[in-house]
């Protein structure tokens, strides 16, 4: 996964050569350094239970100091992948340089590798360190919520505000992931999907602008509405998303990711909420400079057919499963109640 994507950012990205280097080659530092843990972490439990199959790992019997060093050492790694704060210094700069198709799978898919593994081999490795540290590995998911929220409200660049965003994004997903409760697994397993789907279409959407414009500053934008409405609409409907309206998926992945958060503690959840507050405020204040206004006197042109029918096949999926998420919840719930079951074994 991670050479793929270091090569795609390197060779085809964007900008001046040498910085995308420098950013390139800190995401492969950092995310390799991160692995190197995890590797050492799956060596231990090898030795420990002599098989890598997962029934086998999850069946071993760890001290809690064991667990406690399993963990950390798992914890790095996805914090870094996610990324969670502190170790998401890479994060912005990447988005930024990498072609918008590296950025998609950056977003999209790569950062839910960390996501799905926390829930997959983290959690029911180590429950006993999860269940003793659950509240700071909350407050650091949550942490990144205000914290990526925040630095989104001064960005200038379009592809740096989406990804400040999607920090923000990720670090309640993580949040819920770590209420140890089949609410919040579940909430978590369907915002990563949520999310994966809006974020890839408004990069595709900042790309579409990048092609007409060649500018990525928001404050260079402007007077699109007026010459593409139908665009327009489509990317309105995808912040809307974004921002969690009701009738979207993401709404029911961040809905229950809130409730099970008030299931542990509602500062939590008042906390976690504030990614919808502020996301709404940055989100919408950036269509309004981006699509508005009469800034930009260049031509617009409109989206072409198969600009058109991707577009539309995302904003399809979004408001399909926002309205009916019953066929996601009924696959992933009997592997969730299965994993929350080993979670809970030793109390």
């Amino acid at each position: 996964a991670l050479l793929p994507i270091y090569f795609i950012a390197l060779v085809w990205g964007n900008g001046d050569a040498e910085e995308r280097k420098n950013a390139v080659v800190k995401f492969f530092i950092y995310t390799l350094a991160g692995s190197l843990f995890m590797l050492v972490a799956f060596v231990y439990l090898y030795q420990q239970a002599g098989s890598f199959m997962l029934e086998d790992l999850y069946k071993l019997n760890l001290s809690a100091t064991e667990q406690l060093w399993i963990f950390l050492a798992f914890f790095l790694a996805y914090a870094i992948k996610i990324p969670l704060i502190p170790f998401h210094t890479w994060q912005a700069k990447v988005y930024q340089k990498a072609p918008t198709v590296g950025t998609m799978l950056l977003s999209g898919i790569m950062l839910k590798m960390g996501l799905y593994s926390v829930i997959r081999w983290q959690l029911p490795i180590a429950p006993l360190a999860a269940k003793e540290y659950m509240n700071i590995f909350i407050g650091l998911g949550i942490a990144g919520v205000i914290y990526g929220s925040i630095v989104a409200l001064r960005q200038r660049d379009l592809k740096k505000l989406l990804a400040y965003s999607s920090l923000a994004h990720v670090g309640l997903i993580a949040a819920g992931s770590y209420t140890l409760t089949l609410d919040g697994f579940r909430g978590a397993v369907l915002q990563m999907i949520a999310h994966g789907f809006v974020v890839v279409g408004l990069f595709f959407v900042a790309e579409i602008i990048y092609r007409r414009y060649e500018t990525r500053i928001i404050a260079d934008m402007g007077g699109i509405r007026a010459q593409s409405p139908k665009f327009t609409s489509m990317f309105l409907i995808l912040v809307l998303a974004s921002v969690a309206l009701p009738s979207t998926f993401n709404f029911v992945g961040e809905f229950t990711v809130l409730y099970s958060l008030a299931q542990i503690n509602i500062w939590f959840a008042v906390l976690g909420g504030l990614t919808i507050i502020l996301g709404a405020y940055y989100m919408l204040k950036m269509f309004q400079y981006a699509m508005l206004g009469e800034t930009n006197t260049k031509l617009f042109k409109d989206v072409s057919i198969n600009e058109g029918i991707t577009l539309v096949i995302i904003i399809a999926v979004l408001f399909f499963f926002g309205l009916y998420p019953k066929p996601i919840n009924d696959l992933i719930t009997p592997s969730l109640e299965h994993i929350l079951s080993i979670v809970n074994k030793y109390n």
